[in-house]
């Protein structure tokens, strides 16, 4: 009996350890210009009569790779965004140990979306067609436990699409 409780509470040990390190996809290209990714957003947006959400964070970021895969394992959201956004993951990193010129796209990063790191990460910047910041989000009011409520999430992204401003 001793022995079975010891194998049952071994197996429930294994598969905790194992579904708390599984990896959330990482959702940053740390390789590219974050500024000309804005850009390329505002094109297409423009094009697409949409706004560009910018989710600025970093793979480093727990919250920010838990966000992006709340939103892609949940379709009334990805239905919104979709039809609405172009959503873009921007990679924020301010560490001097990656070099100045890191360091200064990073502050030139913030300059451009109006500081919206004040908030912590992820933080949520939508653009209108121009490229104008007209939301700031900070995602502490999305969240729920360790993760993000549904609620709260399509209440944001409801009301900052570009039919809810312009109306």
């Amino acid at each position: 009996m001793k022995q079975k409780v010891i194998i049952v509470l071994f197996v429930v040990f294994l598969t905790l350890t194992a579904s708390a390190q599984t990896a959330l996809k990482k959702v940053y290209d740390e390789s590219i210009n974050p500024i000309e990714q804005i850009d390329q957003a505002i094109v297409k947006a423009k094009a697409e009569d949409k706004f560009v959400i910018c989710q600025v964070g970093g793979n480093w970021c727990p919250w920010c790779l838990r966000f992006a895969n709340f939103i892609s394992n949940d379709s009334t959201i990805s239905k919104i965004i979709e039809e609405n956004f172009v959503y873009i993951h921007v990679n924020y990193n301010p560490r001097k140990s990656e070099g100045e010129a890191k360091t200064q796209q990073a502050a030139a990063l913030m300059k451009r979306l109006n500081n919206p790191a004040r908030f912590g990460f992820p933080v949520f910047v939508v653009l209108d067609t121009d490229g104008k910041v007209i939301h700031i989000q900070d995602s502490s009011f999305l969240e729920e436990g360790q993760g993000y409520n549904q609620e709260r999430v399509v209440r944001f992204l409801n009301s900052w699409t570009p039919k809810a401003v312009k109306n």
